[in-house]
Formats: C-alpha cells, sequence, structure tokens
C-alpha cells in the first residue's frame, strides 16, 4: 500500500505540472467522474471516486467558480445537487485525458503486456474488495 500511495502522489505531481493552473490535482478524478456520467448528484461522483461529500463539495465550489462545471438542484429531490461539465471542462477534457494516458504509457514502461493484465486484475479486485469494506463499515 505505501508503494500506491507514492505512486499516486506522483501522478498529483506530474498532472499538477502538465494541466493548466488552475485545474488541481485533486479535480483530475472528479473531471473525469463528472464527463463519464454528466448529470449525477454530488453524493453519487463522492461514492464513486471515493472520497467525502465535503471534499467533494469544495472541490466543486472551485471548479464551478472556475467556470468548469455548473450545479443544479436536482427538479425531483431538492436535496441533491446534480452536476454537469460546461463547455469549458468539455474543451479541456481531452487534454485531461492525454495527461492521463501519459502517465498510464509512462509508468508501465518496461512491463509487459502480460504482467500489466495480471496487475490489472489484481489491482481491480483489491478496488473491489477495498469498496466492499468501506460499504459494510458505513452500515
Amino acid at each position: 500500500m505505501k508503494s500506491m500511495n507514492v505512486i499516486s502522489r506522483c501522478q498529483a505531481a506530474f498532472r499538477s505540472k502538465k494541466l493548466d493552473a488552475d485545474i488541481g490535482a485533486c479535480h483530475h478524478s472528479l473531471i473525469l467522474a463528472i464527463c463519464r456520467a454528466p448529470g449525477r448528484s454530488q453524493e453519487e461522483l463522492a461514492k464513486d471516486i471515493c472520497l467525502n461529500k465535503s471534499t467533494v463539495t469544495r472541490a466543486l465550489a472551485q471548479l464551478e467558480n472556475l467556470g468548469y462545471v455548473a450545479r443544479t438542484p436536482n427538479p425531483a429531490d431538492k436535496r441533491q445537487t446534480l452536476v454537469e461539465p460546461t463547455e469549458k471542462l468539455l474543451f479541456v477534457l481531452p487534454k485531461v485525458k492525454a495527461v492521463t494516458a501519459e502517465w498510464n504509457s509512462r509508468i508501465a514502461d518496461g512491463i509487459s503486456k502480460e504482467d500489466m493484465a495480471v496487475f490489472n486484475s489484481v489491482i481491480a479486485k483489491m478496488e473491489q474488495n477495498a469498496r466492499k469494506i468501506v460499504s459494510e463499515t458505513e452500515g
């Protein structure tokens, strides 16, 4: 787990250097989640990327102030806030994806496709287990 944390921090530093100054490393996962399924609630986004609601709310407020997202009350449930990407976010999305692809390519340099397939399978199972554990502890 220590190595995974180090890799994650290195990836955040890499993204910060490669992306526009106003898009922080903390926004990356959120941006991809918003664009993957526009119109989801803040709570659904928080669950999807495994962050607490208050962290997601603060990050979304920053992105909204910068013009990257629009937040609106859910017409079906006024307690929920729905999040949509703006044209500005959709414009920078290819760059965000390109930075992700570059990172993934560079970090896997020298690792065979077979080893990467095994790694991806194992890490997916670990993610599934981690989500299950958190779900169980939340009650």
